[in-house]
């Protein structure tokens, strides 16, 4: 009896091995070839762990200057380029590399930083002429400190107040955005800003600029409009449409001349993702990247910025075409959601969305990230 157990152990195990293997076969060969040809664990020629040069996109998250906490808590889960806004116009070399010398101390490079300062120039106000010597010469300064990329915004007005949390998955919280809710909110006190009259002052700044940046080594990224409404409390918005897009890159034909792609805003204008991506990038023109998802209820007015795993965005899809393209500029896994866990532990990030998250949020967003990096990397 014991024998009889033994071997039927034994044919068992072997029975099983064998259904096993044949089972993984069928799983990784071409349909209706079901063979006996080994099973590869890894396509060929790819190394494990995967990692990406100075060639691909790279993973970069918004820091504070000076805040060597949450540069050793990034650095720990393997982010190695940082974002921030940055300091008072105009830069100089000086002052950048105050602030990017200790980033470069603990393992991280700043690869962008925004830059204010020009509010009279998007409003075509005395004293534009010496805002744009301050920019020109901050964009000089950045060549010398070695960022490479330096971001804007051209906003008359930002709507902020149809911004409000939802109650997600397991009782975390996300942002959802209705412009009715303050669209009849009476607009600013002063002179509103016509579409003409805003594309009118961004051409006088661009063919000011470019140039300087293109001498300096820099490209320029202007952040589209987000929410990308229309009007925003009787202010135009002229970087809410994939239409304006377009006309941005074509006042001045340069590389220098770009803007941040955000495959979240362009699903939230109704666009696909993949089309303005394609678009933009084949040109050259995408010099900073936001990675993120939503879905849409209707576009341009009503959306929620979701986890990365449930918007309508095709992130795997997305990520392929940014390693088709050979983009090689930050990419920022940004708005992070509300999760417990950040609440019980304050500090670290500030968001300033309702419905936004902390540090344990967008660490994971960065594992998301990464792993559609290392998962189109292994294709």
């Amino acid at each position: 009896m014991k024998h009889n157990r033994r071997e039927f152990i034994g044919k068992s195990t072997a029975l099983a091995a064998a259904v096993t293997v044949s089972g993984l076969n069928a799983c990784t060969s071409p349909a209706g070839k079901n063979d006996e040809t080994k099973v590869s664990l890894s396509p060929v020629g790819v190394k494990w762990p995967v990692t990406f040069g100075a060639d691909k996109p790279k993973i970069c998250v918004g820091i504070g200057a000076g805040d060597t906490k949450m540069m050793r808590q990034y650095k720990q889960v393997g982010v190695d380029y940082v974002l921030m806004g940055g300091p008072k116009v105009p830069w100089t070399e000086q002052s950048l590399r105050e602030i990017m010398d200790p980033f470069k101390a603990e393992g991280l490079s700043v690869i962008n930083m925004m830059i204010g300062g020009n509010q009279n120039i998007i409003y075509g106000r005395d004293g534009r002429d010496e805002e744009l010597k301050n920019i020109q010469d901050s964009i000089v300064a950045a060549g010398k400190a070695g960022l490479p990329v330096v971001e804007y915004n051209f906003y008359a007005h930002r709507f902020m107040a149809g911004y409000y949390e939802v109650i997600a998955r397991g009782g975390s919280g996300v942002t959802a955005f209705d412009y009715d809710l303050a669209k009849d909110i009476p607009a600013d006190e002063g002179t509103l800003m016509t579409a003409e009259a805003l594309w009118e002052n961004l051409t006088w700044f661009l063919k000011a600029v470019v140039p300087v940046a293109e001498k300096a080594g820099v490209r320029l990224a202007l952040h589209p409009n987000d929410p990308p409404i229309p009007v925003s409390h009787g202010h135009a918005q002229i970087m809410a449409t994939f239409n304006d897009w377009k006309r941005l890159i074509e006042i001045v034909d340069s590389p220098a001349n770009g803007m941040t792609f955000d495959c979240g805003v362009s699903r939230e204008t109704g666009e696909d993702p993949l089309e303005v991506l394609r678009y933009l990038g084949s040109r050259d023109r995408i010099n900073h990247m936001h990675y993120r998802n939503v879905t849409v209820q209707q576009p341009y007015t009503k959306y929620e910025e979701v986890f990365f795993d449930e918007g309508v965005v095709n992130m795997f899809e997305v990520m392929k075409e940014v390693f088709r393209l050979g983009y090689k500029f930050g990419l920022n896994p940004e708005h992070p959601r509300a999760l417990d866990y950040d609440k019980e532990h304050p500090g670290g990030i500030k968001n300033q969305y309702p419905g936004g998250g902390g540090y344990a949020a967008q660490t994971y967003n960065v594992a998301y990230t990464k792993a559609m990096m290392q998962a189109v990397a292994s294709l």
